[in-house]
């Protein structure tokens, strides 16, 4: 088993908004764009677009961010006010959705959230494009 290092001229807040400025491009819809990274229980924020945002640290199990990482699963919301655990980050958001990046091993090493002020603004087609950018990422993550 090869274990792939990131290259020491690949600075990882790099990769990661190398990740979040092509992300924004894929769709009009997508108003908000970031990468937060699992540190312990707590998913703190990397580079992200769009408006700035009070939650720049999400515990565990707490919002849709949290809630993807408590369940180890994928959200996509597809209207966000009739979700109970969202943290509200814009009045404009309507729908969000919310992509794992794990390890080979299956750790969770962080996620990709995208805000949108449409709603049910995440189909196929944009789910797909997301989920190809984690793992793009998991490669390139630094341990």
């Amino acid at each position: 088993m090869t274990t792939q290092q990131t290259p020491a001229w690949l600075d990882r807040h790099d990769v990661l908004g190398s990740a979040v400025r092509y992300l924004s491009t894929i769709s009009p819809s997508f108003n908000w764009v970031g990468v937060y990274v699992l540190k312990g229980d707590t998913l703190e924020l990397g580079p992200y677009i769009g408006a700035a945002t009070e939650h720049t640290r999400i515990k565990v199990g707490v919002g849709v961010c949290g809630t993807a990482v408590l369940r180890n699963q994928d959200l996509n919301v597809p209207d966000v006010s009739a979700s109970d655990n969202y943290l509200a980050c814009s009045v404009e958001t309507q729908s969000e959705l919310v992509v794992l990046v794990h390890r080979r091993d299956g750790q969770i090493l962080g996620q990709i959230d995208i805000d949108s002020h449409r709603r049910a603004a995440f189909g196929p087609a944009e789910e797909a494009a997301v989920k190809a950018v984690a793992r793009e990422l998991s490669e390139f993550w630094p341990t």
